[in-house]
């Protein structure tokens, strides 16, 4: 399978250097010291047993124009950048391309085809101008949640810190050979890859930490094992989660796991950085609106109120504008 990682860094060389390895045709859309580091030398994983693979036959393209027409095209970008590439994207299209939105939060898909009162309707949270609906057709669209962690530690190199499971879903909740073909390839890559029948639920499993665990962290600077073994800040993350659960049922979404699983899975990854205290460290925009933002406008939408989020979401929002405003990060140092 032709295959085209659309953001080389920790998840999208996670997957790209697995699948290579498996036989497939991966090319990496990457920029600056990436580019020329998988250019030189291939994708390397530092894996979770300290063990490596790698996959020298990778090739890095900066122009997606350059890639042609793919098979399939894996988006591993944040939710605000793919704004940014969307503009040269089409490139990687062919009559039959998938685009596999490898993205956290909620996506601006999130209501086509989906019965029900909201079919069709979009989420202006993360897509206000309906730029990525109309740039992306919704038929060409597989969604997925991606659970692994890992980072990038160089250019060309990821650790895996844990995990390798990625649910791939058919937006009307289909088993279509296609989704089925994808999964394939996926396991034959070592990743466990099920098909789900209702991907927004499972989407909704990953947003429930994420719209809690990424806006505490960011303020507070603090680990995901902090976050939960402090109480204060486990109850603000309860108290989060418990209206985000409130909005997702009110869409249909049927939780499998209870909250306190939930947390417990969190807390188990130990002393980790979310990702967006590593943007808040590293001087990056924050990935506020699909995390965050978009569950306030979804309460909005369907009448449920989401106060504690909609206070975390104001304060980390002025967060993110002050960083930008001034050029600036924030670390804690020890002195």
């Amino acid at each position: 399978m032709k295959i085209a990682i659309v953001g080389a860094g920790a998840i999208g060389g996670y997957l790209g250097a697995r699948l290579a390895a498996a036989g497939e045709d991966v090319t990496f859309i990457a920029r600056n010291r990436n580019l020329a580091a998988i250019n030189a030398h291939g994708f390397k994983l530092i894996l979770e047993d300290g063990s490596t693979l790698h996959a020298p036959t990778v090739r890095a393209v900066e122009q997606m124009a350059d890639a042609g027409p793919q098979d399939a095209v894996l988006l591993t970008l944040k939710a605000h950048q793919v704004r940014e590439v969307l503009p040269a994207l089409r490139a990687l299209f062919g009559p039959r391309t998938l685009v596999v939105t490898m993205i956290n939060g909620v996506p601006w898909w999130y209501f086509h085809k989906l019965a029900g009162p909201y079919e069709g309707m979009p989420v202006t949270s993360v897509d206000p101008d309906g730029a990525l609906a109309a740039g992306i057709e919704c038929e060409r669209i597989i969604g997925s949640v991606v659970y692994p962690a890992a980072e990038l530690v160089e250019p060309g190199v990821v650790r895996v810190i844990e995990g390798n499971r990625f649910t791939l879903g058919e937006l009307d909740g289909s088993r279509s050979e296609r989704v089925e073909a994808l999964s394939q390839t996926f396991m034959r890559a070592g990743f466990k890859s099920p098909v789900s029948r209702d991907i927004r639920a499972e989407l909704w499993v990953k947003l429930w930490g994420n719209l809690s665990f990424n806006p505490i962290s960011a303020l507070t600077h603090a680990t995901l094992r902090d976050i939960c073994r402090f109480p204060l800040t486990r109850e603000l993350a309860e108290q989060m989660m418990t209206e985000g659960q409130a909005v997702a049922e009110s869409l249909g979404v049927h939780f499998k796991i209870s909250l306190a699983q939930r947390i417990a899975g969190a807390e188990a990854v130990g002393a980790h950085k979310t990702s967006m205290l590593q943007d808040v460290e590293g001087g990056r925009a924050l990935e506020l609106e699909a995390l965050v933002g978009a569950v306030v406008e979804l309460g909005r939408i369907t009448g449920v109120p989401t106060p504690t989020i909609a206070a975390i979401y104001a304060v980390t929002r002025l967060l993110g504008q002050t960083l930008a405003q001034q050029a600036g990060r924030l670390a804690l140092q020890t002195i």
